[in-house]
This record gives C-alpha cells, sequence and structure tokens, in this order.
C-alpha cells in the first residue's frame, strides 16, 4: 500500500452534533473542510434541505475532496405541516445514497445533515438509522446533525457535542443571511 494510501487510513467514531444552538452543520463542514486539507473525501448528504446554499457553492470549488446531495423538497418545510410521500420518498433514497457513499471505500468521512430532524419528524425511523450505523466500516467516520438527537443515538455515539443557544437574533425577526446562514 503506497504511504499516501496509509496516512488516508484511520479508525473511524460516530459523532453528533445536536442541539438548540446555531452552528451544527456549520461545525460539520469544519470537519469537512479541515479534513480535504489533508486530502481525506467526505460525503454531506443534507436531510430536509433542497434549496441552494453557500455551502454547495463552496464543495463545487473543493470537488472530488467534499460532495455534498440534498434530500429534500427546494421549497422550505416546516414542522407544523403535513408532510407529502415525495418527504419520506426523498428522505429514505437519501439515507440510501449515504450508506452507498459509506461502503464505496472513496469517502473517509460521511455526514448525515440533518438526520436527527428527519428521525424526530418521522421521516425516518430510529431503526432505520442504526441499520445504517451496523453497516459502518471501522475506517469511516460519521457525524450526524440536527435537533433532537434521541437518546439511542447518543448512546451509540463516540462524540456528542450538544449547541445550546444563550442568544440569537432571530429572535428580534433577523432572516437567514446569504453567506451566513444560508
Amino acid at each position: 500500500m503506497p504511504a499516501h494510501d496509509q496516512e488516508l487510513k484511520f479508525k473511524g467514531y460516530l459523532q453528533v452534533y445536536t442541539g438548540e444552538g446555531k452552528g451544527k452543520t456549520t461545525a460539520a463542514l469544519g470537519l469537512a473542510f479541515r479534513a480535504a486539507g489533508r486530502g481525506f473525501k467526505t460525503y454531506f448528504g443534507q436531510f430536509l434541505k433542497g434549496q441552494p446554499t453557500g455551502e454547495i457553492m463552496s464543495a463545487k470549488k473543493l470537488a472530488p475532496l467534499i460532495k455534498i446531495e440534498q434530500f429534500g423538497r427546494k421549497k422550505f418545510i416546516k414542522v407544523t405541516e403535513n408532510f407529502e410521500e415525495e418527504d419520506y420518498k426523498l428522505a429514505a433514497e437519501g439515507l440510501e445514497k449515504c450508506l452507498e457513499a459509506m461502503l464505496s471505500g472513496e469517502y473517509q468521512i460521511i455526514v448525515l445533515d440533518e438526520i436527527n430532524v428527519a428521525m424526530n419528524l418521522g421521516l425516518l425511523s430510529e431503526d432505520q438509522v442504526h441499520k445504517f450505523l451496523d453497516k459502518k466500516p471501522d475506517e469511516v467516520e460519521v457525524v450526524l446533525t440536527g435537533r433532537y438527537a434521541p437518546e439511542s443515538i447518543i448512546e451509540r455515539a463516540d462524540l456528542v457535542t450538544e449547541m445550546v443557544c444563550r442568544k440569537h437574533y432571530y429572535n428580534k425577526g433577523v432572516q437567514a443571511r446569504k453567506g451566513i446562514e444560508k
């Protein structure tokens, strides 16, 4: 095995970024950015998201080291609305694409962005996500983000970071801003 390939092999852990505070997706993107600097490849699957974002534009500039795919409708999904069949279909297809990426041998890091919210909303079950995690190769790092991480996922994780919101300008009516929140 060439020395470069040996450098890309490592013990992969399960990380969870959860909580009410801002920064869960941003932390996962920071990990992907750091990993890219070392030649690691990250597959970033975004659940519930289908809108254009700054991170997608940035990832294209870092391709093939970071690949982002979205598994949500183009419109913003409000948790108070009824979900459509398409929402369930997109979530299931997204989990399958993340599994393919994880088992491909191409990526060292797999991020399932907003997967905790997808479970909380019932678009995916905890059982489906645990079955996904049961297939995790030892040399792949997996990151699950989103509010409402289930206790069973927290117990299984090797690292859990909970973002706490102490103050937020959203409470003053500030909307998501390009380049900062989207």
